[in-house]
């Protein structure tokens, strides 16, 4: 049997299957991830949506390297708070609930669809329209809902339920849809088949921009100059170093690479559970204490100088022991170039684009998003996000194209993922199946060691690290069972000799395909 030349990873067997039929057909890593974002905004449908925002890495077989930010962007003309629909929706995760906003003032400008395009367009092969036609028919007849899927409906059904529309189309009925249910959108499948043939221009201007606007026209922020003014941006990326690896990284105005970057160098090879946990807290009081989260730019400066690097190893040497809803598809072909595309809908607003068959992003109601608060909402700026698809490439010419959903557990779930396949050569089923070190800070103390962080972790490490670990942080939580909590890695690899391997982070059901 000849070895598999290309391979895919994704969040469900249905858009991993996309991807890998693009490649069969021809596509190149891009039309692969292009295909299977399509389809993941049908099968995927609180995580992904045509009116929602994203990132793409990718990487060609010569090396260069570029980011493309699809992501969503404030209004040009924000209304004041007072004339918007803008209202909490509680999630139920079990253990806790949060508090999301939703409405038609916490929509933002999308851009995945003139992400996608333009991702095709610069490096894409075989025509957008067959890259298209799957996920359309998948539409059409419904796509049905996994285990994984029906239970994000259960987590966020209040966000559902806020509509008639919502409720008819997505639920059809006052309950979350059970595993195996297909929900048929012929709406989407039109919709999707229209923006193939069409362009983007379908999208910002046409039928479903109108459909869009007339939620936003009363009590919503976005007017028509809006999405047509709205661009995708191609940027450099953030280049991090780990052994003889380089790892390209979402850069600013985005987090969460920088904040990658930055716990990798507080990170020693081999590090211990508690090592990490101790190189995670110390990200997550720098990410306060830089301003990061308020200026981007000027925040990712600060965290990654000398300085700033030395002063938090130090943090670290003297310490006494002590979900937003996103999706990821990675990709690489015969030919050996990579991709790594991560899309969200944040919750989704509760509203239904009339006609469309799709819920639009709440982006503007996400806390993580919005570090000054809600409002006023700043004009005309491309928001930041804890997003961060990735390449690793090693000097032989081996590539690992990976990425997560889980908001502000990417950063945590990626950064150890990538010590797994740098410093122990790992495999990908090995590293991402290895139990995860979540940690989470309220606020930064320079002075004192005030136990202020949220540690979490998966309790299956051995017995002396999970007990070094406990001791380092007593308030540290284990979770009996794996959970989507702590990300979805879904990674692909091929070595300089054309091997590959490909894995999906079953903690979001991820599938991965080769041939």
């Amino acid at each position: 049997m000849p070895a598999a030349a290309h391979a895919v990873a994704a969040g469900h067997a249905l858009v991993a299957e996309a991807a890998d039929e693009a490649l069969r057909a021809g596509g190149s890593a891009v039309d692969a991830v292009v295909a299977g974002a399509l389809t993941a905004c049908v099968a995927e449908p609180v995580l992904a949506s045509l009116l929602g925002g994203g990132f793409l890495m990718a990487r060609d077989a010569k090396g260069e390297t570029k980011l493309l930010d699809f992501f969503v962007q404030t209004p040009r003309r924000p209304r004041p708070a007072g004339e918007l629909d803008f209202h909490a929706a509680t999630a139920d995760f079990g253990a806790a609930t949060q508090d999301f906003h939703i409405g038609a003032g916490a929509i933002a400008t999308p851009g995945i669809a003139p992400g996608l395009w333009e991702a095709h367009r610069a490096l894409g092969r075989i025509p957008f329209r067959e890259l298209a036609a799957p996920a359309a028919a998948l539409a059409r007849r419904g796509a049905p809902l996994s285990d994984f899927q029906a239970k994000v409906f259960g987590i966020v059904l209040p966000i559902y339920l806020a509509s008639p529309a919502s409720r008819a189309l997505f639920l059809g009925g006052d309950e979350a849809p059970a595993p195996g249910t297909a929900i048929p959108n012929p709406d989407l499948g039109d919709v999707i088949e229209s923006f193939a043939l069409e362009g983007p221009r379908f999208m910002m201007e046409g039928e479903p921009a109108q459909a869009l606007l007339s939620l936003t026209e009363e009590g919503g922020h976005l007017e028509a100059a809006d999405l047509k003014r709205y661009a995708p941006r191609w940027r450099e990326p953030l280049i991090a170093t780990r052994g003889e690896a380089r790892i390209a990284l979402n850069p600013a105005p985005s987090l969460g690479g920088a904040l990658i970057a930055f716990a990798l160098e507080l990170t020693g090879r081999d590090a211990s559970p508690r090592d990490v946990a101790r190189a995670f807290e110390m990200t997550a009081r720098a990410r306060l204490d830089s301003g990061i989260d308020g200026d981007a730019p000027a925040g990712v400066k600060r965290l990654l100088s000398p300085a700033s690097l030395t002063y938090w190893k130090e943090r670290i040497a003297g310490r006494p022991a002590a979900t937003r809803g996103t999706t990821h598809i990675s990709a690489v072909d015969a030919a050996g170039n990579a991709a790594a595309l991560t899309l969200s809908n944040g919750e989704g607003c509760g509203l239904v684009a009339p006609g469309t068959g799709l819920m639009p992003n709440n982006m503007l109601g996400e806390a993580d998003l919005m570090p000054g608060g809600f409002h006023p909402v700043p004009a005309e700026i491309r928001l930041g996000s804890m997003m961060a698809p990735a390449i690793a490439a090693w000097p032989d010419g081996t590539i690992c194209a990976l990425g997560s959903g889980g908001s502000n557990r990417i950063r945590t779930a990626l950064a150890q993922v990538l010590t797994h396949v740098i410093d122990r050569g790992a495999r990908l089923e090995d590293a991402i199946l290895a139990p995860r070190i979540h940690v989470e800070g309220q606020q930064a103390d320079r002075e004192r060691d005030i136990p202020d962080m949220a540690v979490d972790f998966e309790d299956r490490f051995p017995e002396g690290e999970r007990e070094a670990l406990r001791a380092a942080f007593p308030q540290a939580r284990p979770w009996a069972e794996d959970s989507m909590f702590f990300g979805g890695v879904h990674a692909v690899r091929r070595t300089a000799r054309g091997a590959v391997e490909a894995m999906g982070d079953p903690r979001r059901d991820g599938r991965a395909l080769m041939g």
